[in-house]
């Protein structure tokens, strides 16, 4: 499956590559890739996922994802037995608990899932107190400007296109963060090596602080992998001689329908993240323990309001009505930081306005913004700057 995630990327990657506008209409998503019965059903649920991801709608992306990858899942006595042994904690607190004592975090993300990239900035600001200085992240190409700049830009990276994304590099930007890319050309072994490499040469130029690694999916696994021999996470231990302390967020994701979802987040059911800890203190991390992650994170359910899932809202961010235009119109809206927008950057958040007989939002934080007004054709019909206390 990995091969195959790898050719899809690339055919997306080129796709994207030649369009003009990569944030679009739902409707235009479901028929340029759902609908493509010219294609097999893995191909179309990766790409709609991820076009669904990156044009912020979160629900579609679970969705398409689900109807190709998506697996029932069993009930098991066993984890009546698992859930009894532990107790669920905040993930966050016990991450930055634990950050205290290590040199190197590597954590994971699912690429259609913006709230795993949510979840990795709320966790900046704490590990930069505890001496984080470097942030390694997976998707982005080399940009020499990128923290001078302080945001990200179209050309940054792909993943980095989305509104969680590019806020989470903003975030690490804000806070001091040096961020840097270190994929690598290549698939399977030599895709792992590769990375591992450009992690180990890059700390060997850079030793002020500690290490935050963000990657997708395998690449935080330590062991053995059945196909690559060892993941990157593996490598770079073999490199540094620094055991990371990995983290995965993708096996106990929520999922789009209740019977994809791992029965373990049914029983654990919290509103936020958590990890699982037995008396002894030590982490629950799955059965396997030939190829594993020293810690899981058990996702929670999303809830909505206003169009947007909740966990978009802080102490920082609020709802911003969306101003109502003359042409009665869909539109797509989309929120730019002041002056990003003609420097092709990533808009904060995104909006698809289906009805204007509705009141429909946007989740902002303070400062000034620049709305744009997209039509049916991607044309920009409206824009307005707004100010936000």
């Amino acid at each position: 499956m990995k091969t195959t995630f790898l050719f899809i990327f690339l055919l997306f990657f080129a796709y994207v590559n030649s369009q003009n506008n990569l944030y679009w209409f739902k409707k235009d998503i479901e028929n340029t890739f759902v609908k493509d019965s010219t294609k097999d059903k893995s191909y179309r649920s990766q790409m709609g996922a991820t076009y669904y991801s990156i044009s912020n709608n979160f629900k579609n992306a679970l969705q398409s994802w689900d109807s190709f990858f998506g697996r029932e899942k069993k009930y098991d006595e066993k984890l009546l037995l698992v859930f009894a042994k532990y107790k669920a904690i905040n993930a966050k607190k016990e991450i930055l608990k634990r950050a205290e004592k290590e040199q190197i975090i590597i954590l994971n993300e699912a690429h259609h899932n913006a709230s795993h990239r949510n979840f990795a900035t709320s966790l900046l600001e704490g590990l930069y107190k505890k001496g984080y200085r470097y942030l390694g992240v997976e998707t982005l190409q080399q940009d020499d400007s990128l923290c001078i700049r302080k945001f990200a830009v179209q050309s940054s990276g792909f993943y980095s296109k989305e509104p969680q994304f590019g806020l989470f590099l903003k975030e690490a930007l804000s806070l001091g963060y040096k961020v840097f890319p270190y994929e690598s050309k290549g698939n399977g072994k030599e895709r792992e090596i590769g990375q591992a490499n450009n992690i180990f040469n890059f700390m060997n130029n850079n030793k002020n602080g500690k290490m935050l690694i963000f990657c997708g999916y395998e690449h935080a696994f330590e062991g053995t992998h059945p196909n690559w021999e060892k993941a990157m996470a593996e490598r770079l231990k073999d490199l540094t001689g620094i055991n990371p302390f990995t983290i995965d967020q993708t096996k106990y994701s929520e999922k789009s329908q209740e019977k994809f979802t791992e029965p373990l987040l049914k029983f654990v059911n919290k509103k936020y993240p958590t990890i699982l800890i037995d008396n002894k203190g030590e982490i629950f991390n799955g059965d396997n323990k030939n190829f594993y992650t020293d810690a899981i994170i058990i996702g929670s359910y999303s809830t909505f309001k206003n169009g947007k899932p909740t966990w978009m809202l802080s102490k920082a961010k609020k709802y911003f009505l969306i101003p109502k235009i003359q042409n009665p119109t869909t539109a797509l809206v989309l929120a730019y930081k002041e002056g990003e927008y003609k420097k092709d950057g990533i808009p904060e958040d995104i909006t698809e306005i289906e009805s204007w007989n509705d009141s429909n939002y946007l989740i902002l934080g303070k400062g000034n913004y620049d709305i744009i007004y997209l039509d049916k054709d991607y044309k920009v019909v409206k824009s307005i700057k707004t100010k936000i206390k």
